[in-house]
């Protein structure tokens, strides 16, 4: 399989995962420009795709996902309460033919080409958000950002993932202290909002196992944290708390906001 964050920020989100044979994007953040520019890391065009994940309709993760479906006609998967959101923000997006869409069912598997794929239900406030857990010939990633608190379930789901990319979306001091107005700061820091470095780090000594590849730590803010903060603070969570592991055993990378990483194939 293989991975490339070509955005994870508050300004736009864009993932690529696959193999040789099938390759998905989760969210459409991006301009159309944008995301193909990334895919050429892959050498790939934006048409070559074979679908597009959708975690839910906040504007970061659709921004671009009209013009990819007018422009390639690509199909889309969601769950029915985010594609009725989504096709209800036409002013925002642009008209997307309801075709395109496939409806999914968390906690169901589906296939698109040769992966297999499983929406994961997640605490967010949006229409009907979820996480992905995408697999290949023995194969696996999981992938969660945009949630306020973690539950057994999402744990149990995403247990023995050779990759993971997880939410580290903000110091909870930096954004107390920070410029935004109270009822932001509280949305941010409930349950339907998002991951803190601390909280990041307690879901991953769930979830760390022996065998795990790699780490990935995204959608980081860009007011808010700071990337070195987020590592260390995941890395030191991991080492101070009661697992086999110290934060230094596994490799982590911290994905950029506006820029592709590097890809990353296993």
């Amino acid at each position: 399989m293989e991975f490339l964050s070509i955005a994870s920020g508050s300004s736009g989100n864009c993932l690529c995962v696959g193999n040789n044979s099938t390759r998905v994007l989760v969210d459409a953040g991006l301009s159309g420009k944008k995301t193909e520019e990334g895919l050429r890391r892959l050498d790939m065009a934006a048409s070559e795709l074979d679908g597009i994940l959708v975690t839910h309709e906040h504007i970061d993760h659709i921004g671009g996902l009209g013009v990819l479906a007018r422009r390639y006609g690509l199909p889309m998967y969601a769950t029915e309460k985010t594609v009725q959101a989504i096709l209800s923000m036409e002013k925002k997006v642009g008209k997307i033919d309801p075709a395109l869409f496939t409806v999914i069912r968390k906690e169901e598997d589906f296939t698109v080409g040769s992966l297999t794929i499983r929406p994961v239900p997640i605490s967010h406030d949006a229409a009907d958000p979820v996480a992905y857990v995408v697999k290949s010939n023995g194969q696996s990633m999981g992938i969660c950002t945009d949630l306020g608190v973690y539950d057994e379930a999402l744990v149990r789901e995403f247990t023995g993932m050779d990759v993971l990319f997880l939410e580290a979306n903000h110091d909870v001091r930096m954004l107390e202290a920070g410029p935004y107005p109270y009822p932001l700061k509280q949305r941010i820091l409930g349950e339907r909002g998002h991951l803190s470095n601390d909280t990041s780090g307690e879901l991953l000594c769930r979830l760390l196992h022996d065998h795990l590849r790699h780490i990935f730590l995204g959608h980081l803010s860009q007011e808010n944290n700071l990337p070195e903060l987020a590592y260390e603070t995941v890395r030191l969570t991991v080492t101070l708390e009661d697992v086999p592991y110290q934060g230094s055993d596994f490799p982590f990378t911290i994905a950029k906001r506006d820029v592709p990483g590097e890809v990353f194939a296993w």
